[in-house]
This record gives structure tokens, C-alpha cells and sequence, in this order.
């Protein structure tokens, strides 16, 4: 395992997408763990989803009464992120900021270029102007594309994304590496698996499938249901990020003499695939479980097996076993387990029992 050689107490930390389903659970572990971290957050609360889901998470975290500090804002704003690293100089940033989703990238490509290009620019000019110990940042699955091979295993060449949401990430790759070797800036991707719990965003599959089911709808299953995905519960994405925060890459001179980039990428996924009609049923069983559905429901009438979709991969699956090396961990909640805290939640958010 490698040292820790980041001390996140008494520091301040920036989080980006603070208001997001990852950057909020992120906040709310670090104040539950570190004594006397300071943390900023930012986010625009675009309303790409239910923008009542993020100003909830933020009330949690106003609940805890810590050295919280929030500013609505895009990091697509230059002056702003500069402002932010000027006025609170933060040791460690990790920029979860993006636009999400693949679908979506399709139709509306600007909104990928101003937050995970430009923004993601920005966040690393302000690392180089204001000298940070780690940034650490989201990459995706998705940058595997089509790729044949499983699992997918961080060696691999990653040169063929099927959406433009794939592409921005590997370019965020490419331009953390180059800042880490211009300027000596640590820097750790983290390629996030399929990500899932409550809270979580409603435009995943598991939360759209809930919100149908309840109002009657018929569940599209995409590629007839034979898709895999290594679904990753939220606690166990945030407790990689929260030890990969803690061990920066380290600097160091090339035979050349020339810095060697301090910059490492890891998967953050299951290590275990499920395929899609399994995960459906098993959500099916949680939502019966939690009373977000009637006993009596007829799921079979409410399901439609259809083509695969533009942008989409058949599967995912990562390699972990990088991650397991330097930091001892791999996410290892079970589907069942993790759906079943999305039930309860969902069941608590938007069926609320009302006293007599």
C-alpha cells in the first residue's frame, strides 16, 4: 500500500459539484472524518435534473454546522475559480464538476465543452497559479468505449469514445498529464463505474425505471436486457476518492532530468457486472420491499426490451486491482444492499407518511 502523504485535517478543501449526488456525499464523509477540514463548494445547480434533489443535499450539509462554505457558480467562470483560489487557497481540490450523462451529450454538446473542457481548464490554470499538495478528479468508464476487452484494466488504450460525454473525459486525462509534467502539478483521475444510491441523479436508469414503474409507465431495458454494468454504490465511490485524496502522486526526476508527471489514473467500479435484467428485478423486489410500489404490481406489462442506443456500451467492468495495490480497497457493496438504501430513500423523499 502506498503512505499517505497528504494530511487532510486542518486544511481546506475545494470540492467542485458540491451539490451533486458524489461531491455532496464527499463533503458530508470528509466532516464526518477529518477534524477541523474546511471545505468550499461549487456549483452551478444547473437544472439538467430535479434542482429541489440538489438543493436538498446541500441542506444536509448546512444541518452539520461546519466550516462549510458554498458559492453557486459554473467553473466554466475563469474569474470565479480564480477568485475562489485566491481568497481560500486550498490544499486539495477535487473537481467533480461536470456535465453528466451520455444521452444527453448528443443533443446538447455545448453544455460538455463549457463545463468539462473549459471549466476543467480552468480549474487546472488555477492549480498551476495557486500551487495545490493533490488534485484529485472524475473520469468515467466511459472512456473505454467499445473497447472488446474484459475487464477494463487503466493499461488499456482508450482512443475510441462512442459519445462526446466519453470524449471530454479522456481529454480531461490528457490535460491533467500535461499539467502535471508542465508544471509539476500531482494529479489523480478517477474513472467511476456506473454509480448508484439514494439521492442519486434521475436521469440513471435505476432511478428513471422508479419514477416510470409509480406513474404507470413502460420501462424501456436497452440491448434486449443483455447490458452489463458494474453498478458501484455512492459510499463506496467516495471512500476511494477519500483515500486516493490522501497520497498524491509523487514528484520526482526522469533519467532525462526532466520531471516525470506525478499523475496516476484509477478505476472505481465493482469489479463485478450485473447484467441488467437481474439488476431490474432485484429493483423490482426492493421497491415492493419499501412500498414505493403495490404488493399486486404487474411488472411484466410495464417492461419493453429495445435495440441498443447511440453512445451506449454493452458493458462495463473494471479492473480494480491497481486500486486494491496502493490503497488496500475496492468497493464491494452488494446490489441488493445498495438498491435497497435507494428504496428506502425514495420511499422517505417522495412518499412521505403524513400524520393524521
Amino acid at each position: 500500500m502506498l503512505p499517505f502523504n497528504v494530511t487532510l485535517a486542518g486544511k481546506t478543501v475545494l470540492v467542485t459539484g458540491a451539490a451533486g449526488f458524489i461531491g455532496s456525499n464527499l463533503v458530508k464523509r470528509l466532516f464526518h472524518d477529518v477534524p477541523d477540514v474546511k471545505i468550499v463548494g461549487v456549483d452551478s445547480i444547473t437544472d439538467y435534473y430535479d434542482v429541489n434533489i440538489k438543493y436538498g443535499r446541500l441542506e444536509e450539509i448546512d444541518a452539520l454546522q461546519r466550516d462549510w462554505h458554498f458559492v453557486k457558480g459554473s467553473i466554466a467562470d475563469k474569474t470565479l475559480v480564480e477568485r475562489l483560489f485566491a481568497d481560500y487557497r486550498p490544499a486539495v481540490v477535487v473537481n467533480l464538476a461536470a456535465q453528466a450523462g451520455v444521452r444527453y451529450s448528443i443533443t446538447n454538446p455545448g453544455a460538455y465543452i463549457e463545463s468539462n473542457l473549459i471549466g476543467f481548464y480552468n480549474i487546472l490554470e488555477a492549480c498551476r497559479n495557486h500551487p495545490v499538495e493533490h488534485l484529485v478528479y472524475a473520469s468515467s468508464s466511459s472512456v473505454y468505449g467499445s473497447n472488446k476487452k474484459v475487464p477494463y484494466s487503466t493499461d488499456d488504450k482508450v482512443d475510441n469514445p462512442v459519445s462526446l460525454y466519453a470524449a471530454t473525459k479522456k481529454s480531461n486525462e490528457l490535460m491533467a498529464h500535461a499539467y502535471s509534467k508542465l508544471y509539476n502539478i500531482p494529479s489523480t483521475g478517477l474513472r467511476f463505474f456506473t454509480v448508484y444510491g439514494p439521492a442519486g441523479r434521475p436521469d440513471m436508469a435505476y432511478f428513471g425505471f422508479t419514477n416510470k414503474l409509480r406513474e404507470g409507465k413502460t420501462i424501456q431495458i436497452f440491448n434486449y436486457g443483455n447490458c452489463k454494468r458494474d453498478f458501484t454504490f455512492v459510499d463506496d465511490i467516495v471512500e476511494g476518492v477519500v483515500r486516493v485524496m490522501r497520497h498524491a502522486p509523487e514528484k520526482q526526476m526522469g533519467e532525462d532530468g526532466l520531471p516525470v508527471p506525478p499523475y496516476k489514473v484509477y478505476n472505481i467500479g465493482n469489479n463485478s457486472p450485473e447484467n441488467l435484467l437481474d439488476f431490474v428485478r432485484i429493483l423490482q423486489e426492493e421497491l415492493l420491499r419499501a412500498g414505493v410500489l403495490p404488493a399486486d404490481y404487474d411488472f411484466e406489462s410495464h417492461k419493453q426490451l429495445v435495440p441498443m442506443q447511440p453512445g451506449d456500451v454493452p458493458v462495463t467492468y473494471a479492473d480494480t486491482t491497481p486500486l486494491e495495490h496502493d490503497f488496500g480497497f475496492k468497493p464491494s457493496t452488494p446490489l441488493r444492499k445498495g438498491l435497497r438504501a435507494f428504496a428506502e430513500w425514495y420511499a422517505k423523499y417522495y412518499m412521505p407518511v403524513t400524520g393524521a
